[in-house]
């Protein structure tokens, strides 16, 4: 070990001779069949999984591998699981089914799990039962380890499984993929210690790990040379930034020094918890020009009981009088939430007062579900389940009015002009543009692929409950 909680050199240097050993076999595959072996990636739950995927893409690189967006086209074929919600598993395994025959057809494909699905006993068991045409998992602690996972695979032919329990070191310095050159995300941060009833993530995840702020800012700068423009800081709880640390230094302090890093010109980050969310954070929010007017602040649900159960740690009269701080310090910030519907024990009431939340707190977005169980919660055993049909039902009065203050909420944008980051071009028309708002609503404008990356003003014409549309000044 040398800096607090990253691995050592030599670690490193390991990972990068079984690198260089998978780049010779790549080269030796090449020259036998004239072409190179083709990877592909799919990505399942949070942007902490997908900014794992571009770490491993980039791991693959090293190793002589080529990108593929066709999934049937790829020699190596890595899903990076997430297990929030049932859904998300349901389709990692309905995708596993479907490459069994695959494998048949072609021996040599490789298949690899890994992400926050694999930290579970349950779900290893059923992999080792069910899909043994799976070569390789691995859990969210040893991704840097992948090369050597693939060498040992490929070298022996054997499935190799490596899960460890507890997280090992924080690993700096890997190569990385971003999916845009001009927008990229650095952790800040890995664990959870909050463990809310419903939630599998401290257990998967493992506990709060701060990076060191210096390893951070050398990453920001780095980002910045090679051009970025907006970094986004993630943590599955950005507040509580700094625990562990031998330095003492908050999440505040943080945001103050990335936001002097010359060539960021915008600067996010989620996720926030309301309960540790400080005045010091939204001073720093409210002083640093680079921080963008958007702040993501999961309340879950409306009803002071449910919250308790839930051990989220504030109260609905809290997290509303949070929401009034925030906007009275920067008025024109965007506040987006999580909502969730059918926890055990909510009804007809508890609905009623997250519909309240929603009416007062007035979201600009939100991120709704219905509750899923996890095993190994304590919230999968309670009693009083809600019905799925009682779920849906609630869930849809939920919805009506959300979309109805969401749209509100974009209507007052129209005919203002803002600042856009052009992202991409639309998936429906490429006549135009999708870019990014400071306060990250979305909008859709005329424009071609030469705006790519840019920021410049834009005037919004009309708006939709989930984006906008606008006209380039």
């Amino acid at each position: 070990m040398e800096r607090n909680g990253t691995v050592s050199e030599k670690e490193l240097e390991r990972q990068k001779e079984y690198m260089a050993r998978m780049r010779e076999l790549n080269e030796g595959f090449f020259a036998e069949n004239g072409r190179r072996r083709k990877m592909h990636i799919t990505t399942f739950g949070c942007q902490m999984n997908a900014h794992d995927s571009e770490k491993l893409a980039g791991i693959l690189k090293e190793m002589g591998y080529v990108e593929t967006e066709e999934e049937k086209d790829a020699d190596f074929i890595i899903y990076n699981t997430c297990c929030v919600r049932e859904n998300a598993e349901n389709k990692v395994y309905g995708n596993l089914g479907y490459l069994k025959n695959r494998k048949k057809q072609n021996p040599d494909m490789r298949i690899a799990l890994c992400g926050c699905m694999m930290q579970q006993k349950s779900v290893l068991q059923t992999i080792k039962e069910k899909y043994k045409h799976v070569d390789i998992v691995f859990g969210t602690f040893n991704l840097y380890k992948l090369a050597e996972l693939l060498y040992i695979n490929m070298t022996t032919n054997s499935p190799v499984f490596d899960i460890w329990k507890e997280h090992g070191e924080i690993v700096e310095d890997l190569p990385a993929i971003r999916h845009f050159k001009y927008k990229a995300s650095v952790n800040i941060m890995f664990g959870c210690d909050n463990f809310c009833s419903y939630c599998i993530v401290p257990y998967v995840r493992g506990r709060e790990r701060s990076r060191c702020p210096q390893d951070i800012l050398n990453e920001v700068k780095a980002l910045a040379a090679d051009g970025v423009k907006e970094v986004t800081l993630l943590g599955q709880n950005v507040n509580s930034y700094g625990k562990g640390l031998d330095e003492k230094i908050s999440f505040a302090e943080l945001l103050r020094l990335v936001n002097d890093v010359e060539g960021i010109e915008r600067i996010r980050f989620m996720t926030s918890h309301p309960k540790d969310l400080s005045d010091e954070l939204i001073y720093a929010m409210r002083d640093c020009e680079k921080v963008c007017r958007h702040i993501h602040l999961p309340f879950q649900a409306g009803n002071n009981e449910i919250l308790r159960v839930m051990n989220r740690h504030y109260t609905k009269e809290y997290y509303l009088s949070l929401v009034e701080k925030i906007r009275k310090e920067i008025p024109d910030i965007s506040v987006t939430t999580d909502i969730m519907v059918g926890f055990p024990g909510e009804g007809e009431k508890e609905i009623e007062d997250t519909i309240d939340v929603i009416k007062k707190a007035k979201f600009n977005s939100a991120f709704t579900f219905i509750y899923s169980k996890r095993t190994g919660t304590p919230a999968a055993v309670m009693e009083n389940r809600v019905s799925e049909e009682d779920a849906k039902r609630n869930f849809n009065r939920v919805l009506d009015v959300l979309n109805d203050v969401i749209y509100e909420q974009n209507k007052l944008k129209v005919g203002n002009v803002y600042k856009v980051l052009a992202d991409d071009v639309s998936a429906g028309d490429e006549s135009y543009i999708t870019g990014r708002l400071d306060d990250n609503s979305l909008v859709h404008f005329k424009g071609d692929r030469s705006l790519l990356g840019k920021i410049f003003d834009v005037r919004i014409t009309d708006c939709k409950t989930f984006y906008l549309i606008g006209e380039k000044v």
